[in-house]
């Protein structure tokens, strides 16, 4: 299986679930996606795009020599969400975390209160300033906080994006979604599982709500009680719970 990772983290935010799927007998990948790394990261808006970040994820697919479980937490979800959509002959099965199906979300941001919770989604759009307002590690550390992260974990990723560099890198994703006009592709005929947590202070229930019409096959929604937007490091326990029964769940149907 894939794991795709949001921001600000990198692939260690997988570490903890990862265990327990290997553990399972699974074989996980948990890469550092564009962006998060010195050594993978374009300096323009337009390489973050849909068609760029969507190829990433279908050459790690063939790298990785067969189809897979393909799971994305927060911004990691939307690549996911683009493969499931266009390439989902890649896949064995989907797991939205957090973050529904583009189209849904973008509807929600006109339709709900999703669109005030999403407000630094359009302050990111800025050029400079948002680098410079998170270059105090200080301030990112309690605005990672505010949306209900660890003060620990909190600390680590605004120390992990102290260069320039980093912080475009990825506020990038955030840029480059409005670079390119919206492709949502067809609806995925492949297993999809969407994990929702009550306590997401960046994706309201509305923004989930309706997901279920971009998957052609079986969809279910689990939502965890309790837990903020940080669902991996937060309660991986019950999300690698899900994640092998939806895994068995789909092998089961294609086999």
């Amino acid at each position: 299986m894939l794991l795709l990772h949001g921001w600000p983290r990198d692939g260690q935010s997988w570490s903890q679930v990862a265990e327990q799927l290997n553990a399972a007998g699974f074989r996980t990948f948990a890469p550092h996606l564009r962006g998060t790394t010195d050594s993978a990261n374009p300096p323009h808006r337009r390489d973050f795009g849909t068609s760029a970040l969507r190829s990433d994820v279908t050459a790690m697919v063939q790298q990785i020599g067969q189809p897979v479980h393909l799971v994305g937490h927060d911004w990691g979800a939307a690549p996911a969400w683009d493969v499931a959509t266009h390439d989902a002959g890649l896949l064995r099965s989907l797991t939205a975390v957090s973050v529904p199906h583009p189209a849904t979300f973008l509807r929600s941001l006109f339709t709900s209160t999703q669109g005030a919770s999403s407000w630094y989604m359009y302050f990111f759009q800025l050029p400079w300033v948002p680098e410079l307002a998170l270059d105090s590690t200080r301030f990112m550390t309690r605005a990672l906080m505010a949306t209900g992260q660890r003060r620990e974990l909190a600390a680590q990723d605004a120390r992990r994006n102290g260069t320039h560099a980093l912080r475009r890198g990825g506020l990038h994703w955030y840029r480059g979604a409005v670079t390119e006009l919206p492709d949502f592709g067809s609806p995925t005929p492949v297993p999809v599982l969407q994990v929702w947590s009550d306590g997401d202070t960046a994706v309201r229930r509305r923004a989930v709500e309706g997901t279920h019409v971009h998957a052609a096959g079986t969809y279910r929604l689990k939502v965890l009680e309790g837990v903020s937007h940080w669902i991996p490091q937060e309660a991986p326990d019950e999300l690698a719970t899900e994640l092998i029964a939806h895994f068995h769940e789909a092998d089961t149907q294609q086999s």
